[in-house]
């Protein structure tokens, strides 16, 4: 059994940290942060002529069909840079729903406009915090038009169009032009302003159909399965830079006349966040196998992927805090930029309980079988 990447992979992986070391570094994640602009628009022109959008859309769609495992590794190099772009809500997502709902038309319209970079795309499923439950949003199917709110929306502030999953007769997904009439957006203020979230507000919006109707929900469970599983890679990506930090920290400052590291108190710290991390990096592994391979291992994996990175990523940016002492609390240090995304990703596409929940449900399921 090979539990490495493959060799495309890893040279892929060198090429992304290479390319984000130089044009995402901390002072231009920190433009996002303090305002300066939405995102790093010509970062994500740079992505998209790499190919790194299309990704995983098959080469008939104008993507570069390299598949699920060259996807992971992308999300791991964006996690490691907090890159302040609208990756997870238009190729993690949005991308995912088109290729599992839409008509071979809609595939065809859409998916390579989004690997050329030219559409930023989102999902919005819910209205509210919390678990993803289905959407408070109404459709009228006969006249194509949704009307309801949806909230918080991932880059709902900017994105060109939205995969809306709205009520009819069961729950439904829509494709809707953002840019269009009947479209009301608010940003919403997150703990981590580098990702931006919206309400959305649709009043008779114009709305195409994606997929069967009534299936929609379904649709959203397998799309929110496969993201887990990059959101995870994206989390563990931070919690290695996390420790790393940390970890040369501790060896360079001193008290008392020796190395913070070599206290027993701060190596318990980082000896937990590396565990965590190494069990986090295990079970994302566990999930771009099933990702790529399919079928009915993506539910468990996903959940496990989902639930120990999580854990992962917010132990190693706190205690990432507390070993720098009393400096990893100032704005000048990066330490809170990291804890920001932590405990946003954190929250993204359900709660941790919500996963751990659906990881109970999959073995109980499994253990009846």
């Amino acid at each position: 059994m090979n539990f490495e990447f493959s060799e495309d992979s890893r040279l892929l992986r060198d090429q992304a940290r290479r390319f984000l070391g130089e044009h995402c570094a901390s002072k231009s994640v920190r433009l996002v942060l303090e305002g300066q602009a939405p995102f790093l628009r010509e970062l994500w022109r740079e992505m998209a002529g790499m190919g790194w959008l299309g990704a995983a859309i098959p080469e008939e769609y104008e993507g570069a069909g390299l598949g699920y495992e060259a996807l992971c590794v992308l999300a791991e190099e964006l996690g490691r840079a907090l890159a302040p772009v609208p990756f997870t809500s238009t190729v993690c997502l949005a991308a995912e729903a088109v290729l599992a709902a839409g008509s071979e038309a809609q595939k065809r319209d859409l998916l390579p406009r989004i690997a050329r970079g030219e559409v930023i795309a989102t999902v919005a499923l819910g209205a509210g915090a919390g678990e993803p439950t289905p959407s408070r949003v109404q459709a009228n199917v006969r006249d194509g038009r949704i009307s309801g709110t949806a909230w918080p929306v991932p880059d709902g502030s900017f994105a060109d169009l939205a995969i809306v999953a709205a009520r009819d007769a069961g729950v439904s997904l829509f494709v809707v032009d953002l840019t269009g009439p009947g479209v009301t957006r608010v940003a919403v203020a997150m703990i981590d302003p580098t990702r931006d979230h919206a309400r959305l507000t649709f009043d008779q919006a114009p709305a195409v159909p994606l997929g069967a109707s009534g299936e929609g929900w379904d649709v959203v469970r397998g799309v929110l399965d496969r993201a887990a599983v990059l959101i995870a890679f994206e989390q563990v990506g931070g919690a290695s830079v996390c420790l790393d930090t940390a970890t040369a920290f501790a060896k360079e400052r001193h008290a008392f006349g020796r190395p913070i590291g070599s206290f027993q108190a701060i190596k318990h710290k980082l000896a937990d966040v590396y565990v965590a991390t190494e069990l986090a990096r295990s079970n994302a592994w566990y999930g771009a196998w099933a990702l790529s391979a399919g079928g009915a291992e993506l539910p468990l994996a996903a959940a496990a992927a989902r639930v120990s990175a999580t854990e992962a990523f917010f132990l190693a940016a706190k205690e990432s805090i507390q070993v720098h002492g009393g400096i990893g609390f100032t704005w000048e240090m990066d330490n809170h930029l990291f804890y920001r995304r932590a405990k946003l990703l954190g929250l993204s596409l359900g709660s941790a309980r919500h996963w751990k929940d659906r990881m109970v449900s999959e073995l109980e399921t499994r253990n009846a079988a």
